[in-house]
């Protein structure tokens, strides 16, 4: 019997073996191309009197209403020229990064094969716009390199929370985040339920998106105390939340305070300060986690599905 038993476990892992490494192989497969364009070095490398011919290449980077000496002012500005060097010495070699790209558009294409993905994708210096740190477009992507020097940069004038995630290694996270905004169907569900698991969709994406070496708290933006911490307290979360009656609420207050990016969560107890923000978002997460182990679905058709149905088939049940 125990023979038998350890012979069904090993013919389960190769036969997962086999079907992962097809499905690898068929994402290595799929034809993806796109052309690197590097505007953050055109731009500061251009002449000032050459600014015509940059605006007649790239319009839409120049947006009507701005005179020419906003952008000259910006060419030679020892404060902008000093971080175009500060981005040119982290990103000198960008091929590393382009075949991650590549990897990621590969597995969009796999899941989303009706999706066009991006034939341009240009690096930015911009204007340090942390909520927008890629978009996703189409026909193109834009990357801006100065939210990702490092979190201790000393151009960074921001908050912990928000800073924690300038590092170069959020910028798949960030590539897969951008795409989410474009691909996870807006419920007319104002619920605070319906706002977690959207937020869930979207790390979801990620899991899958994203290559191995992607951790969770790479995916959420984490640190590893922080993960750490929902992890402990998930059934504590869970249950403040079902005590509360707030997964039916639709008071818009309860998405800063559990959803969106911040310093802690609001409890409004003392555990707050240990915690981490969006634990609401986490929550979510494991939702629809649990719902695609549970269910046979598309990566298409999880965009689509409510969030009611989806915590309906979901089975989620917090760890104790």
């Amino acid at each position: 019997m125990k023979r038998y038993v350890i012979f069904l476990v090993l013919l389960f892992f190769f036969l997962s073996c086999g079907t992962k490494n097809k499905a690898e192989k068929a994402v290595e497969a799929i034809p993806v191309t796109f052309q690197l364009i590097r505007f953050d070095k055109i731009f500061f490398e251009t002449a000032p009197q050459d600014l015509p011919k940059l605006k007649k290449e790239f319009p839409f980077f120049f947006p009507e209403g701005n005179n020419d000496s906003v952008w000259l002012e910006k060419m030679q500005n020892p404060l902008w020229r000093e971080l175009y060097t500060e981005v040119q010495k982290k990103f000198s070699d960008f091929d590393l990064y382009k075949v991650e790209i590549a990897d990621v558009l590969k597995r969009i294409k796999y899941h989303f094969p009706k999706v066009q993905t991006p034939k341009k994708v240009y690096t930015v210096i911009s204007e340090m716009d942390y909520t927008n740190k890629v978009i996703y477009a189409d026909s193109l992507m834009i990357i801006s390199l100065e939210m990702y020097l490092g979190k201790e940069h000393k151009f960074y004038e921001f908050p912990n929370y928000i800073k924690q995630n300038f590092e170069p290694k959020q910028l798949m996270p960030d590539v897969v985040e951008s795409f989410a905004r474009r691909e996870v169907m807006l419920s007319r569900d104002k619920s605070f339920l319906a706002a977690m698991i959207y937020a869930g969709k979207g790390l979801y994406l990620k899991d899958v998106l994203l290559d191995e070496e992607y951790t969770d708290e790479d995916k959420i933006g984490y640190t590893d105390d922080q993960l750490k911490w929902c992890q402990e307290n998930e059934n504590y979360i869970w249950r403040y939340f079902i005590e509360g009656q707030l997964l039916y609420d639709d008071d818009q207050k309860l998405i800063p305070r559990f959803v969106s990016p911040a310093p802690f969560s609001k409890f409004y107890l003392e555990i707050d300060n240990e915690s981490p923000g969006k634990v609401g978002a986490w929550i979510g997460w494991q939702i629809v986690r649990s719902y695609m182990k549970n269910n046979e679905v598309s990566l298409p058709q999880l965009m689509k599905t409510s969030e009611k149905e989806i915590f309906e088939k979901s089975n989620y049940k917090p760890k104790k």
